[in-house]
């Protein structure tokens, strides 16, 4: 399957979710990319759509390699075990958590034009991306998500590639995709029209939905 573009995923995916329809639940996109795909889902449930923004802070010397991730209130989520075996001291840890949160901050503040973020507390939280194919901010997304009190985690995308699909199993309560290939390329094969979506795009979707 092809999706005409990410409005039309976004769609097609909300089916898969109506169970969700009438529990207590925040539809959140992972900027920029699934903001539109989440502002479809947000419209099927009636629920309110927000951004999550989170930024993975990378190992001093192997930037690639996440040893954490920030999200907005002062959340870091660190994994120890990463932390452990590459041998980061705290300085490294809190010199490397500075420069992401202060790249995080400037991000909250352009998307959200100064409107504050939609309470988690004991929701259900729905992290919506316009595909997954490593899945490291996806995990990353819900490691947030949980620590800002989201009470269970479902994770929603039209297209995720297969071996991706299943370690996020472990890290959500839930997954609803359309797609998952085995044989994965990148997320915009699977998009007619996949041209990038713009800050004011989603400036503007958050607002018609606040």
């Amino acid at each position: 399957m092809r999706f005409r573009d990410r409005t039309e995923a976004g769609q097609l995916l909300a089916p898969r979710l109506e169970h969700l329809r009438g529990q207590d639940v925040v539809v959140l996109g992972l900027p920029r990319g699934g903001v539109p795909v989440a502002a479809e889902l947000a419209r099927a449930l009636g629920a309110p759509l927000d951004v999550i923004v989170v930024r993975k802070v990378g190992v001093p010397f192997q930037r690639e390699l996440a040893m954490a991730a920030v999200g907005e209130g002062g959340v870091l989520v660190v994994n120890e075990r990463v932390v452990r075996l590459t041998g980061v001291t705290q300085d490294q840890l809190a010199e490397a958590e500075e420069r992401e949160r202060a790249e995080l901050d400037s991000r909250v503040q352009r998307f959200r034009a100064g409107r504050p973020h939609v309470p988690l507390d004991g929701r259900v939280a729905v992290l919506v991306d316009d595909g997954i194919a490593t899945g490291s901010t996806a995990r990353a997304a819900a490691a947030v998500a949980r620590a800002l009190g989201a009470a269970r985690v479902v994770l929603a995308a039209p297209v995720c590639a297969r071996e991706t699909a299943r370690r996020l199993e472990h890290d959500v309560d839930e997954l609803a995709c359309l797609q998952m290939p085995r044989s994965f390329v990148a997320v915009g094969r699977y998009y007619a029209d996949f041209r990038p979506t713009q800050d004011d795009e989603v400036v503007e979707l958050l607002a018609a939905q606040g």
